[in-house]
């Protein structure tokens, strides 16, 4: 298949194209050019093409060249932190970003089969749990409003004008690789390397998705006719609180420092609890997490601690 996907450089991107680059797929990535941002990860060809998605014109263009027959999009501004202090940027990336692509897909693409859309748990905020589909949606942050009101305007494109949309919410994915500003990873990389680790609320509870997971989530819905129209959480369907979690990462760490809570500053309306419901995507397309939550962190830590031991070496 002919697939472009938005954001290939970006965490969840740069996985999914090295699960999709072995399964003969002809592949593009769409991004800004931006040289700090790390290399395409993979050795399989594939096409790069440039252009900012908040340029209507551009993106119809590099549409109108390439015709995908799948549109992954991933691309955004998202750190939820980030989005306080900086909520026009967020928006106008995420929510105009995603008008500009997907009307040109509209109008560009006669041809398309497919528009995965990477929005999030963060749209449900405060309410119900666990989190179902139909869960009423209250985003307490700029990023979930800039994502819902994606959502939104995607649903329309669908209702309106049987645009072949997919919309995929995962809830909190930890694995990354390459930073450690998001909250398992900070944990263990202040765990390796200091004596104090820094937290905030030790009683907030997510549902903790590993990253191989989240990728799987992206292959089960690919090309599936049965995900044509509809919304899936990705999640585990099991809740877990910081406190556990940095009991769980210091028993796999070693780590017999100090923990610091409430050091870190609370979020405007910050969800205490978000547990989401699997069984959609369980019963649709025999989506199931593979990895438990001690199977994930575990992989974590080692992968953390063979990284910095690959820099002790090279120092």
């Amino acid at each position: 298949m002919r697939i472009l996907i938005t954001g290939a450089t970006g965490f969840v991107g740069s996985e999914l194209l090295v699960a999709l680059a072995g399964a003969k797929h002809e592949l593009f990535s769409l991004g800004r050019q931006r040289p700090e941002r790390r290399e395409l990860a993979t050795e399989t060809a594939v096409g790069q093409v440039f252009c900012d998605l908040r340029d209507p014109a551009a993106i119809r263009q590099v549409l109108r060249r390439i015709q995908p027959e799948i549109v992954i999009h991933l691309a955004s501004v998202s750190p939820v932190a980030y989005s306080y202090d900086h909520p026009n940027e967020v928006v106008e990336a995420n929510l105009m970003g995603t008008i500009n692509l997907s009307e040109a897909c509209h109008s560009e693409v006669p041809h398309l089969r497919q528009f995965l859309f990477a929005s999030t748990s963060e749209t449900y905020g405060i309410g119900p749990i666990p989190k179902t589909e139909e869960t009423p949606q209250n985003p307490g942050s700029p990023y979930a409003v800039s994502k819902l009101a994606a959502e939104k305007y995607l649903l329309y494109l669908r209702d309106a004008f049987a645009f072949p949309l997919t919309v995929l919410r995962p809830f909190n994915t930890y694995g990354r690789k390459d930073t450690a500003a998001f909250v398992v990873e900070r944990i263990v990389w202040q765990m390796l390397h200091e004596d104090t680790v820094k937290l905030g609320d030790p009683e907030v509870v997510r549902d903790w998705l590993y990253i191989d997971d989240h990728v799987g989530a992206y292959l089960a819905c690919l090309g599936n006719e049965r995900t044509c129209g509809q919304i899936f959480n990705f999640c585990t369907g099991r809740g877990v609180c910081v406190r556990e979690l940095v009991d769980l990462l210091s028993q796999m760490t070693g780590f017999r420092g100090e923990v610091e809570w409430n050091s870190i500053p609370p979020r405007p309306l910050d969800n205490p609890t978000v547990v989401g419901d699997l069984s959609k995507a369980e019963q649709l397309l025999g989506w199931h997490p593979r990895f438990d939550l001690e199977k994930g962190l575990h992989m974590v830590v080692d992968f953390w601690r063979r990284k910095e031991a690959v820099a002790t070496s090279a120092s």
